[in-house]
């Protein structure tokens, strides 16, 4: 999956970051609500701080399972993915427009794993390569990835970012 982000180039005239969605072929869902007491997404200053994601399925349901019990590095990979396009849903619908977007700052992921699996990275290249693709060099950013033991609703990976963006 990471492999196939990395190497995907824009057409000629689609430029703007939802002209890069369509071309890979993502329509932003609608923005999840909030499951506990926080915001989706605070802005201070040029910076917008976006709640963690869990990743939904086509059915509007969490995923759920363990990396490297229940599920592939590579269905890791895909649900993080999946957090980074409903990141990218909040983010839109905080500024209007993700052409906004000047930088994507840093990206924290959390991946619900076994206790030996060591390759959290590579699961959170699901999320950075979607980035990536659809700013380009503005895309690139700070991260974690870390390995925790459960995740709300039984997630197998939560994903944050902070983005700068221009008025």
């Amino acid at each position: 999956m990471a492999g196939g982000l990395a190497g995907l180039a824009c057409r000629a005239g689609e430029t703007t970051p939802e002209a890069k969605l369509a071309a890979l072929g993502v329509t932003l869902p609608a923005v999840p609500a909030a499951i506990a007491n926080y915001v989706p997404a605070v802005r201070s200053g040029n910076l917008v701080f976006l709640a963690g994601q869990l990743a939904k399925g086509p059915d509007g349901k969490f995923l759920t399972g363990k990396v490297g019990r229940d599920l592939t590095l590579e269905q890791g990979a895909a649900a993080a993915r999946t957090c980074a396009i409903q990141l990218l849903a909040v983010l839109k619908a905080e500024v209007g427009d993700l052409a906004k977007v000047k930088r994507i700052v840093r990206v924290g992921g959390f991946v619900n794993c076994t206790e030996d699996f060591t390759a959290q990275p590579k699961v959170v290249n699901g999320a950075s390569d979607l980035l990536v693709a659809v700013f380009g060099d503005q895309g690139r950013h700070a991260r974690a990835a870390v390995g925790v033991n459960a995740l709300p609703a039984g997630a197998p990976v939560e994903v944050e970012l902070v983005a700068e963006v221009t008025d």
